[in-house]
């Protein structure tokens, strides 16, 4: 097992409360999610422990990682209570009334972000391009 990226001292101090079952489930998801994320930087043949201890860029790169940890954390703990997750799209109507929404934790309990993975440099935007015609003369 690899090094957590955050601690529930971290969380707190963010003001953040937990009742004491939630405590249980905090612990076991910033273990989950440290596993989880270095597992998705290795899918990408990256290295988050090499990354941190960079003498240039570690500790800055340790409190980037240490925040996406969080981050995914919390989303988890709210979506296992009533309250409501983020609508990433919605549609109201009006007189017939009607309401769609899709919201943004679909199913999945731990997930990180694609701009979160981005901004800690695990995913970045890549292109190509197929040459469609073979000239050898050019």
């Amino acid at each position: 097992m690899g090094n957590r990226y955050a601690e529930i001292s971290d969380i707190t101090a963010l003001g953040k409360k937990f009742t004491d079952s939630q405590l249980t489930a905090v612990e076991n998801l910033l273990d989950t999610a440290s596993s989880k994320l270095r597992i998705i930087a290795t899918k990408y043949s990256r290295n988050i422990d090499d990354m941190i201890n960079d003498e240039l860029l570690g500790e800055d790169y340790r409190n980037a990682v240490k925040s996406v940890v969080i981050q995914s954390v919390l989303r988890a703990v709210d979506s296992m209570e009533n309250v409501p997750s983020t609508v990433s799209q919605g549609s109201q109507s009006a007189l017939g009334y009607s309401v769609s929404m899709t919201y943004l934790n679909a199913g999945q309990n731990l997930y990180f972000l694609r701009n979160e993975l981005k901004e800690l440099g695990i995913i970045h935007q890549t292109y190509g391009a197929v040459e469609m015609y073979n000239n050898a003369d050019d």
